[in-house]
């Protein structure tokens, strides 16, 4: 099968040196991605074709334009000042392509910058500002414990219960899902790059860093009633709709970590007293269903990265990579 050399990872020297501790990472957690995927499978089933983890979402495209201030943190491309392309995917967690745009679960905004000299950048963020698990461990046995039982075909609560109060780690994330209610639409959202990160500015200084995409029409939830009372399918076309008034932007917010803040644990939140610089502003400029259109063929992992950005050692971030790609190379093949 033939694949557009724009969807071809393009790894820098040290995101490919990270990449040599993927398999002895994971062989250390006691799961495999293969596990991993298998398990999204056995709870959700096989959709062939499909992603097996944020199945249901939409497509968008637009641009980013850097702020030159980041070049203080990064020699990213990302940060010239130039337009760069975008294409982007929001998403519904799980596997479930019928998951209802209600569900109280975490929504995705996964992005592929388009880079000078067919370079790469990508960034797989959340709607949560922390993650669910703090090793691969726990995200296995999260989506074990919520497999429909054959009988009601529902997960059992009583071991989604039981897996919460022998996995602390997914406490801060499920804490957040129960007191926030989703947002009314896609662009109403932040979005968190959930894992820690290195950039490297041109005198090889590095400094640990975490960002977040803020939008410019604000962030609004569901209100209780509304929750009960939309219909399982309005994320799509509300955005479509949106979109059609105007672009729709979301400012670029980096926050730079200071000696002790957690770097491996995405789990952990970093005190609100960091400093934080505007880095830099996300366009979206159309919309489309993801059938056919071009982020459906994107696979997004995370440690796609150009010179400037680099990957700390957080378990979850390294393990994503091998995962994204038996999940990418089953929807190539068909499966």
């Amino acid at each position: 099968m033939y694949i557009k050399k724009s969807h071809l990872p393009a790894f820098s020297l040290a995101t490919i040196l990270s990449l040599s501790t993927l398999f002895a990472s994971a062989a250390e957690t006691g799961v495999t991605a293969g596990q991993v995927v298998s398990a999204l499978e056995g709870t959700f089933g096989v959709h062939a074709g499909e992603r097996r983890n944020h199945i249901k979402g939409s497509c968008a495209a637009g641009e980013f334009i850097g702020a030159p201030v980041a070049r203080d943190y990064t020699r990213s491309a990302l940060f010239s000042g130039k337009p760069l392309p975008v294409i982007a995917r929001f998403s519904l967690a799980g596997g479930n392509p019928k998951v209802p745009d209600t569900a109280k679960s975490a929504r995705g905004m996964a992005l592929e910058f388009r880079l000078p000299d067919g370079k790469l950048q990508h960034m797989t963020m959340l709607n949560t500002p922390m993650f669910g698990a703090a090793t691969p461990q726990t995200f296995f046995d999260d989506i074990v414990s919520k497999k429909p039982d054959p009988v009601t075909g529902k997960p059992d609560p009583e071991k989604i219960k039981a897996f919460r109060a022998s996995h602390p780690d997914s406490l801060p994330q499920a804490d957040y899902l129960d007191k926030n209610n989703p947002p009314v639409s896609w662009a109403n959202s932040s979005y968190f790059g959930i894992h820690t990160f290195k950039f490297v500015n041109q005198a090889n200084k590095t400094t640990l860093v975490r960002w977040r995409f803020v939008p410019q029409d604000g962030e609004k939830r569901l209100s209780d009633d509304e929750l009960k009372s939309s219909p399982p399918n309005f994320l799509e076309q509300r955005l479509i709709d949106r979109v059609k008034q105007g672009s729709i932007r979301w400012d670029m917010i980096l926050t730079i970590g200071a000696p002790g803040d957690p770097e491996n644990n995405p789990t952990l939140s970093w005190p609100s007293n960091r400093k934080e610089v505007k880095i830099g502003t996300l366009t979206i400029a159309s919309v489309t269903s993801q059938k056919g259109a071009e982020c459906e063929r994107i696979n997004f992992d995370p440690l796609v990265m150009a010179d400037g950005i680099e990957p700390t050692n957080d378990p979850i971030l390294l393990f994503r990579s091998p995962a994204y790609a038996i999940s990418f190379g089953k929807r190539l093949s068909g499966k």
